[in-house]
């Protein structure tokens, strides 16, 4: 009996013993973790948590912590981007107010100062200032226009679109241009109505701009298409010109804020480079996506992706 009783208080002190060390290790790592974490968000690293553990629920809470940590990264990278972009954007804002400005300025000490200015030449001066004056204008309303699209202010309500008709009137109201300037017009739109979810004057603004894009940077090619598809998912519509077209290089940067090119194909983005960001902006609040592929002097195609809605 004494035997028995002997072995049942070393098998519960071994017991005791065994959750004691358990507990200590438990402990040493949440010390550890806690440490690290509080390292980690200090110097804003791109560290992990690693521990070895058998222990099930601190594994749990090790990979819920790794999550975290990698959101909160991506979210810093994205607050270091936008940062940069800003910055970025005053210094080419301030550039680009500051010359029509000073020409703005210019013209009018011109007709200030000069009483003997001919009525002809005063005429002439005062259109030149009515076109740098209206060009400030066109800059300032895209940079509300790109504020208001990313704050979320400016509300846009979906309804369901026939995309067969906003895209005949939409080049339709083209035509006369592109025939004037000896484009050869190619149009592809099914017999078949397709349906999106989106709203007719964002979806208008959105295909205006890259018509007026592909005619003016698509002129070498004297082609211009407009192609409308879909499957059961997505309705698809193609700007294409077969221009000089946009570089491999920069094809994933055309879309960026204030992204520019010194021979840009693109004057929506030329200089202030917020033309294809708020096209970009306006596709992604009609809840759809825009991807450009081009080879220059063959064809180039931007591609409206929007939901389709099916009845």
């Amino acid at each position: 009996m004494v035997l028995f009783l002997t072995m049942i208080i070393f098998l519960l002190l071994g017991i005791v013993f065994f959750q004691y060390r358990v507990q200590k290790n438990k402990d040493k790592n949440l010390r550890y973790i806690y440490s690290k974490l509080e390292d980690i968000l200090e110097k804003q690293t791109g560290e992990k948590l690693l521990v070895v553990t058998d222990d099930k629920e601190l594994q749990k809470l090790l990979v819920a912590i790794n999550h975290i940590l990698v959101a909160n990264q991506i979210t810093n990278a994205e607050h270091a981007k936008v940062e940069l972009s800003m910055r970025k954007m005053l210094s080419n804002v301030s550039h680009d107010l500051k010359t029509p400005l000073t020409v703005v300025l210019g013209y009018v000490e011109i007709l200030h100062t000069d009483p003997t200015m001919k009525e002809d030449e005063r005429q002439a001066l005062l259109k030149k200032l009515h076109v740098k004056t209206l060009e400030v204008t066109e800059l300032i309303h895209k940079f509300f226009d790109l504020a208001k699209l990313e704050s979320g202010d400016q509300e846009i309500e979906l309804t369901r679109m026939n995309l067969n008709e906003v895209c005949q009137n939409n080049i339709l109201s083209f035509y006369d241009l592109l025939t004037s300037k000896g484009f050869s017009v190619q149009i592809d739109i099914p017999d078949e109505n397709l349906y999106a979810l989106g709203n007719v004057d964002v979806l208008s603004r959105v295909l205006n701009n890259l018509i007026s894009n592909a005619i003016t940077y698509g002129e070498d090619g004297k082609t211009l298409g407009m192609t409308l598809r879909g499957d059961e998912q997505v309705v698809c519509i193609d700007i294409w010109d077969k221009g000089k077209g946009i570089s491999h290089s920069h094809i994933d940067k055309v879309f960026e804020r204030m992204y520019t090119l010194e021979d840009s194909r693109n004057h929506l983005y030329q200089g202030s480079g917020l033309g294809l960001t708020i096209t970009k902006r306006l596709v992604e609040a009609l809840g759809g996506e825009i991807h450009l592929s081009s080879t220059p002097f063959e064809k180039t195609v931007f591609t409206i992706v929007l939901k389709r809605m099916i009845f």
